[in-house]
């Protein structure tokens, strides 16, 4: 998993890329050619989320170059974790043009024995001029799914979201889970911890769990949206769904020296949501 980034461009076109040993992890090539390590689509959207600011879609921190960083700060001992890489981001002068502050972001991919995935960043602000700066955030994790019409998402209802089809209006999650009959895109304020999409033809559920990040988007572009997208094809959006822990409503501000850390794990566990083999509520809680 030597790529040098979260969104991973890789420098040379080459055959069909291996696939990665984990149910979260494949390399996928890009419609320019380049090959990207897709953690099931999670990239790293910093430092903006979406088209909340100045900055391009998402901001640039997907498409840069990273290196390994060898000798990185401790991070607390999990003896889950079997294998690990350790990768840091520093602006270039020309991101210092765009976004003119100095930071250090490090990022671990982490995997267990049975292909659980984790990403820990931590985010540092070094500025030398005593300048905070604020920036929105989110692991942009794209899940391979079945049917997005036989999925449901558990763990939201009753939270507050944003309508990004409504012009960002506030609302209320009045559905026991959120299932999918058309273009959704929320973001989810305040979410929990833990939230479990539900495949039901898998017989499959992915266990979304995140640190340090208070919000939680869904998306799917459905039919027309995905037409005009570069990166989909036409009924592609049938078999995906993204569900991205966030910071968005609110962004992260850092005074120079401080430091951000924010943590996504997924999992995946076998389940028949109509055989009662599954407890979505021990799952979201356990």
């Amino acid at each position: 998993m030597a790529a040098p980034g979260p969104a991973g461009a890789a420098a040379s076109p080459s055959p069909p890329p291996p696939q990665l040993p984990s149910p979260f992890a494949e390399l996928v090539r890009s419609p320019s050619g380049l090959e990207k390590v897709v953690l099931r689509g999670s990239r790293n959207c910093c430092v903006e989320f979406g088209s909340h600011g100045n900055l391009e879609q998402h901001g640039f921190a997907r498409n840069r170059f990273w290196t390994i960083d060898n000798d990185p700060p401790p991070l607390p001992a999990n003896p889950a974790i079997k294998a690990y890489v350790d990768l840091i981001l520093r602006p270039s002068e020309e991101d210092l043009k765009i976004w003119p502050h100095s930071f250090e972001f490090r990022l671990r991919v982490a995997l267990g024995p049975s292909g659980d995935l984790s990403l820990t960043s931590r985010i540092r602000n070094t500025n030398t001029d005593g300048r905070p700066f604020s920036y929105t955030f989110a692991y942009h994790t794209y899940f391979s799914v079945s049917d997005i019409s036989e999925v449901r998402v558990e763990g939201l209802e009753t939270m507050d979201y944003l309508d990004n089809l409504k012009a960002k209006e506030r609302f209320t999650e009045q559905g026991d889970a959120i299932v999918f009959e058309s273009e959704v895109d929320k973001v989810y304020l305040a979410a929990p911890s833990k939230i479990a999409i539900i495949d039901h033809e898998k017989k499959k559920t992915f266990v979304v769990t995140k640190e340090g990040l208070p919000d939680s988007v869904v998306w799917n572009p459905w039919d027309k949206k995905a037409k005009a997208m570069q990166d989909f094809g036409d009924g592609e959006y049938k078999n995906m769904l993204c569900v991205e822990p966030a910071a968005v409503e609110k962004p992260i501000t850092l005074k120079p020296g401080e430091e951000w850390k924010g943590r996504l794990a997924l999992s995946a566990v076998p389940s028949s949501y109509c055989s009662g083999q599954l407890d979505p509520l021990k799952v979201l809680q356990g």
